[in-house]
């Protein structure tokens, strides 16, 4: 009894306030809890608390997932039980409860994927085994877009989705589509129509609906069915002409000429949200938004011009070696660049990166190009000039290996056309529109020796959904 009065005295000679000597109990309550735990330890077993990709739709543009645990694990066993069916090549890293998984190449379209993780432990427990995990995710459909030309599909943009196994118009037989670009998103495509029986023929600008739905970093869009047409830039005085969409999908850019004073016509930013500005630039020649966003390629004169999208902003740079832009490379550190050559020869130039390097060159025309998203590779639609007797340009389609310059023929065709090429998100598959017919062409592991598949389809400007 004369201890604890002991001890009391002196828990209020050091604690005299009744506040201080709350605070001390609470204290000392928790340093007992802490103790409890750390003598018990965590029972629960090692998990994945959390994948990036679960459920998810993904395409080109998402290059890793990443694998979050509860509690730091044995890398080794982790790795070491990773499984992805079917498989997909890639790299590890980690950063402390994360495991990131970066993809070698664009991840293929219309398949459905299964991870599976078991048998990893844990890095400072009892080397427990962890609960088994299994995620699922697919890719986006592999489709495509084209303006038909042939029967009911005459003028109108035609969906054919290869996963699903369907083949949709998405505009009115009364809109005659002129040209179209599809937003990175899928869900809507941009287009340049006229209505018929319009005595004036004005072009306006529309978008349309594909029916497709994938998330994007700003959430999932709401679903709506395929072929609702909106109105995104009337005519308002203007003829609108070309267009080209940024890679981001959030503007364009539009070449408008006015039908009532020739000094107002030039190019304009319009906003997919439905703002619109002048950008005080002269109709010159050809022009192409670059990857960032910022920036307008255009042709000026004998050269090419680098431009802000601010009006009456200064060229931030001039090319005069080249004559036309062709295509950028989908980082947008490079491009693809035609230069006129004082021979009569044109040359095909990959600009960017170590600087200038001349592909090919050629007596004849270089129509497309486009790089592969898997192997160092660039390819080309071009054709060459015949003998001196039978001056005919006949078209092909090649790959150049860039490290080496090797030129691989693919497909030579032995009537003349003006070819036009589209390459799958995934580098997977070519689309080749020869004189108004559609074919396929296979890339795979090793395009060479590969024959083109006829889809049926006759149209114009095919092109890829991302």
């Amino acid at each position: 009894m004369t201890r604890l009065v002991g001890m009391e005295r002196l828990w209020r000679r050091y604690c005299p306030h009744p506040l201080d000597r709350a605070a001390v109990a609470v204290l000392l309550v928790l340093c007992l809890l802490t103790a409890l735990l750390l003598a018990g330890g965590d029972h629960s077993r090692p998990r994945v608390q959390r994948f990036s990709w679960q459920e998810r739709v993904v395409g080109a543009q998402d290059k890793a997932f990443i694998l979050t645990f509860n509690r730091p694990m044995d890398t080794r066993t982790v790795e070491q039980h990773l499984r992805m069916t079917p498989e997909l090549p890639g790299k590890v890293s980690w950063a402390g409860r994360r495991l990131a998984y970066t993809l070698k190449e664009p991840i293929p379209y219309g398949r459905e994927y299964e991870l599976h993780l078991a048998a990893a432990k844990d890095k400072y427990g009892r080397g427990e085994v962890m609960e088994p995990f299994q995620g699922r995710f697919r890719t986006r459909d592999q489709a495509f877009i084209y303006i038909g030309t042939q029967g009911e599909e005459t003028g109108r943009l035609v969906l054919h989705n290869f996963t699903q196994g369907t083949h949709q118009v998405l505009t009115p037989a009364d809109l005659q589509v002129l040209d179209a670009q599809p937003l990175p998103q899928a869900d809507r495509v941009v287009l340049s129509a006229q209505k018929q029986g319009d005595p004036a023929l004005e072009v306006q600008l529309y978008t349309v609906t594909t029916g497709l739905q994938y998330a994007t970093p700003d959430g999932t869009p709401p679903p709506r069915a395929a072929g609702q047409v909106a109105t995104l830039l009337p005519s308002e005085g203007f003829q609108n002409l070309k267009f080209d969409l940024a890679p981001a999908g959030d503007k364009l850019v539009v070449a408008r000429a006015s039908l009532h004073n020739s000094a107002q016509s030039g190019l304009w930013q319009v906003d997919l949200q439905g703002g619109r500005r002048p950008l005080h630039l002269a109709l010159a020649g050809d022009f192409r938004v670059t990857p960032d966003g910022q920036n307008l390629v255009m042709a000026q004169g004998e050269g090419l011009a680098l431009l802000p999208l601010q009006p009456q902003a200064e060229p931030l740079d001039f090319l005069p070696k080249f004559g036309q832009l062709l295509n950028f490379d989908r980082q947008g550190t490079r491009a693809l660049m035609v230069k006129f050559n004082s021979d009569f020869t044109r040359s095909l130039f990959l600009v960017g990166g170590t600087g200038e390097q001349e592909l090919l060159r050629l007596r004849g025309s270089i129509l497309s190009a486009d790089f592969d998203p898997r192997r160092p590779w660039v390819y080309v639609i071009a054709t060459e000039a015949g003998e001196a007797t039978n001056y005919q340009e006949l078209p092909y389609l090649a790959a150049i290996a860039v490290p080496t310059k090797q030129i691989l023929p693919l497909l030579r065709l032995e009537e003349p056309a003006l070819p036009h090429i589209a390459l799958a998100p995934d580098g997977r598959d070519l689309l080749l529109e020869v004189n108004g017919h559609l074919w396929r062409f296979p890339l795979g592991a090793n395009p060479l020796g590969q024959l083109p598949e006829d889809l049926g389809l006759w149209g114009r400007q095919p092109r890829w959904l991302f």
